[in-house]
């Protein structure tokens, strides 16, 4: 064991150096995204009744600045620009325009420019302040600020112009207006020439886009893990496995996983046809290997993301999702569905397997899992606030294959019904029944979330199952939840009177935001499924598990910034395979979650 955390300490530096640095590339991509896309209005020229007007004198008027976007256009070309554009600057943005100039902090009412942004504000509504209520700076204006009001001010006119209002366009505003427009000339064609060339970087960007209704969404896991504890090697009444004898037995038991370093990598293609409904394809990758009982001896300790595949992407899920009404959604998925990954809830602040739990059992109630996970449909059907109705059913993976004990129709399958009420705000229960059944061969009744005997009790002989679970979620505070589940299986042999009686449950704390803003410590302790009862023999021992096993999961999961999550966490598992001769199992976590 001592041999296996000296490297894990070895490997965390190297983890946590490539995290950081991979925060600030991405924080990098962020800031440069959006200096990208800071586009200015571009510049236009006063109607022709401006024009036409003789030239006044008129004392310049020194307008605050009214549009962010314009005064941060020519930041790389103008040096004055360039102090003034990187002073003050709200990360808000720009909100709503300024009714009075008196709400305007930074000019003074003893100001001669205070008169004349009292008449361009009041009188026409065209400029805009920040949320500190605020100019840009706590000095002088530049030429290319003034420019940007200026501009502000002209757009406001014209549009009353064109909209057959001139009326209330004061003639001595016109003339104000083109005696600033001949003062600042050069600033404004620098404006209009800037804006130009933004405007055809933009026109080509939505030419060379993907989609107009496709998003890309991702999630990339790191993950560096390792087991401790002597390997599973009998389970429940079987107390020595076949082949198994006093001279092997100790060096098969022997813990001899190795640390390791896997990757999971998701790419959501989102697309949305009405802006209420969501067609999603996403690509998956994989090079897991899971902890299970080829390495540890139970399922019990496997990871919540343990997917596999060699890296190779398939198409690990696809579903179409739209509303029918106020009230109903339904979803259409082609492979890949389970209940939760649809429009049933879970409850459990834990579900995530990219955010949530570490391990696949402590996610949230395994009644909700489906040994079937292929085609399939779900719907949410809400009464009101207080109640939903939610409901699916669930084919086998190969609905697509027309053989026997396949298809659409014949092969295995899970069919749910689930009530959540939420009698108050923080308070949410959900009950839900599942009925299940498995034509023989491949029969996992509880998703590999507890012992050998819980996934088979009847090996593969063709099985049915009615299920009951019961979820509850309470917020007690923002920064405070508890929670848990419970779970009861009834399984049927078929063509036997041979029946088999299996329970699962779980508590929960929960503690978003622990010390940071999007941050997730949790606790999570249970019981994996374990057969307590069981009329089916083999070589004339029942297949029941005489002890209970337990496990308890900590993590915490600290949020670098907002697209990178580290989650250091450690599983521990008593009696594992429902055998206190069995020793504890340790699961040792740290899971690295990028997401763009």
């Amino acid at each position: 064991m001592s041999k296996t955390i000296w490297k894990s300490l070895l490997a965390a530096p190297a983890l946590l150096g490539a995290t950081v640095a991979m925060s600030a590339i991405v924080n990098t991509a962020a800031v440069n995204a959006a200096e990208a896309t800071d586009a200015a209005a571009k510049v236009p020229t006063v109607d022709s009744a401006v024009s036409a007007a003789p030239s006044l004198p008129v004392k310049p008027v020194v307008v605050a600045d009214a549009s962010t976007t314009a005064t941060q256009a020519t930041p790389s070309n103008l040096s004055q620009m360039t102090v003034y554009s990187t002073e003050g600057t709200p990360s808000t943005g720009i909100v709503g325009q300024v009714t009075s100039v008196s709400q305007l902090s930074d000019v003074k009412p003893t100001d001669w420019a205070f008169q004349a942004l009292q008449s361009l504000v009041e009188r026409y509504g065209c400029i805009v302040g920040y949320p500190d209520k605020t100019y840009r700076g706590n000095r002088a204006l530049s030429r290319y600020e003034f420019a940007a009001g200026l501009n502000a001010c002209m757009d406001r006119i014209n549009e009353l112009i064109a909209a057959g209002t001139a009326d209330l366009v004061k003639k001595e505003d016109l003339l104000a207006v083109q005696q600033l427009q001949e003062e600042f000339a050069a600033e404004l064609a620098t404006l209009r020439g800037r804006v130009d060339a933004l405007e055809a970087r933009t026109a080509t960007l939505e030419k060379q886009q993907f989609s107009t209704t496709t998003k890309l969404n991702a999630e990339v896991i790191f993950a560096v893990a390792d087991t401790f504890g002597d390997r599973a090697t009998r389970t429940g009444n079987n107390r020595f496995l076949g082949g198994v004898n006093a001279a092997n037995e100790g060096r098969l038991r022997d813990d001899q996983t190795q640390t390791i370093f896997a990757n999971r990598v998701r790419l959501n293609f989102d697309t949305s046809f009405t802006g209420k409904d969501r067609l999603r394809t996403r690509l998956q990758a994989a090079n897991f290997t899971s902890f299970s009982g080829a390495f540890t001896g139970t399922n019990e300790t496997r990871l919540a993301f343990d997917d596999g595949g060699g890296n190779a992407f398939t198409i690990d899920e696809l579903y179409y999702r739209f509303p029918l009404g106020d009230n109903l959604r339904v979803q259409i998925d082609a492979t890949k569905n389970e209940f939760y990954d649809g429009l049933v809830s879970s409850l459990s602040p834990f579900t995530s397997s990219g955010s949530g739990a570490i391990s696949r059992f402590g996610r949230f109630n395994s009644t909700l899992r489906s040994g079937a996970a292929g085609a399939g449909l779900t719907f949410d059907y809400k009464f009101g606030s207080a109640l939903s109705l939610q409901g699916g059913v669930i084919t086998d993976t190969d609905s697509n294959d027309p053989s026997p004990k396949n298809g659409l129709f014949n092969g295995a399958y899970s069919a749910i019904g689930q009530v959540v009420l939420r009698p108050a705000k923080p308070l949410e229960i959900a009950l839900s029944y599942v009925r299940s059944y498995y034509p023989g061969g491949n029969v996992n009744v509880t998703a590999s979330t507890g012992s050998a005997y819980a996934s088979t009790p009847f090996q593969a002989n063709p099985t049915s199952v009615d299920t009951f679970g019961a979820q509850v979620n309470f917020r007690l505070s923002p920064q405070f939840i508890v929670g848990g589940w419970f779970g009861y299986y009834k399984a049927y042999q078929g063509r036997s009177s041979n029946e088999a009686e299996i329970y699962t449950g779980s508590v929960y704390l929960a503690f978003p935001d622990l010390g940071k803003k999007g941050n997730l410590g949790g606790i999570i302790v249970g019981i994996p499924a374990k057969v307590t009862g069981n009329d089916f023999r083999t070589a004339g021992v029942r297949r029941f598990d005489d002890d209970t096993t337990f496990h308890v999961e900590a993590l915490y999961r600290y949020q670098l910034s907002n697209n990178i999550a580290i989650t250091p966490g450690l599983i521990v598992i008593f009696n594992p395979e429902g055998n206190n001769n069995n020793a504890t199992q340790y699961v040792g976590v740290l899971r690295t979650t990028f997401t763009f």
